[in-house]
């Protein structure tokens, strides 16, 4: 579904990601865990685009992604939820989700999209601004899946959200691979919620993979000692 191959970003002459090399498969969750300033947020803000890549390759479904623009990756099926949420706050739940439909041919919200999330069909007419943070993250995943996308990408999803919210958007991660059959990668670095919903742990440190294992195989204790301070 997804791969990046030798693949470097730069922040003028300090090179933030160093030859990563990484696939996704179809209707699988991937978690790259680590620590702040390792290159998470850097990776997935290049995978959108926002950061322009150094070198090396992106192709999803076999097709190359790397020279496009944030908007056309989208019309090629990446989905993202940016660090922070990053919703409209003055903009109503509906017309938040509605920015989404752009690269589609809908002009309405698809039913099944407040179906996943019944809070916001209650909410719709309310400001996003208005909503707590849980809220605000599930109008952000909502606002990423109205463009239908092959791959969604959360970046620290669990980011001031209540520890029970953090189960719920487990629980509705996993629900949206079952039932739309997409493939997922989560930047994050809380360990519980990364084991809970992943496939597969990916370790970023100092921006290369450094440790990778599979869910059923992992080493908790050892990827831990990745995330201590």
């Amino acid at each position: 579904m997804l791969n990046v191959s030798d693949y470097h970003v730069k922040y003028g002459q300090s090179e933030i990601l160093r030859g990563l090399n990484f696939n996704v498969q179809p209707n699988e969750i991937v978690a790259i865990v680590g620590r702040n300033g390792m290159g998470k947020t850097t990776l997935m803000k290049s995978l959108m685009g926002v950061i322009p890549s150094a070198s090396g390759k992106v192709t999803l479904e076999g097709k190359e992604l790397a020279e496009l623009k944030s908007y056309q990756r989208v019309e090629n099926g990446f989905g993202f939820v940016p660090q922070g949420r990053m919703i409209f706050p003055t903009m109503t739940v509906k017309e938040n989700i509605e920015t989404g439909l752009t690269t589609t041919k809908r002009t309405e919200v698809p039913r099944d999209l407040y179906d996943m999330f019944p809070v916001l069909l209650e909410m719709r007419h309310r400001r996003g601004g208005n909503l707590s943070g849980g809220q605000q993250q599930q109008l952000a995943i909502a606002r990423a899946l109205a463009s239908d996308p092959k791959v969604l990408l959360l970046d620290e999803p669990t980011e001031g959200i209540q520890p029970s919210i953090i189960k719920e958007i487990a629980t509705t991660l996993k629900e949206i691979r079952d039932q739309r059959g997409l493939s997922i990668v989560v930047s994050e670095q809380v360990l519980s919620f990364a084991l809970d919903i992943a496939d597969r742990i990916l370790v970023i440190e100092k921006g290369e993979i450094v440790h990778e294992e599979r869910r059923e195989d992992v080493d908790e204790a050892k990827v831990a000692s990745y995330l201590a301070v």
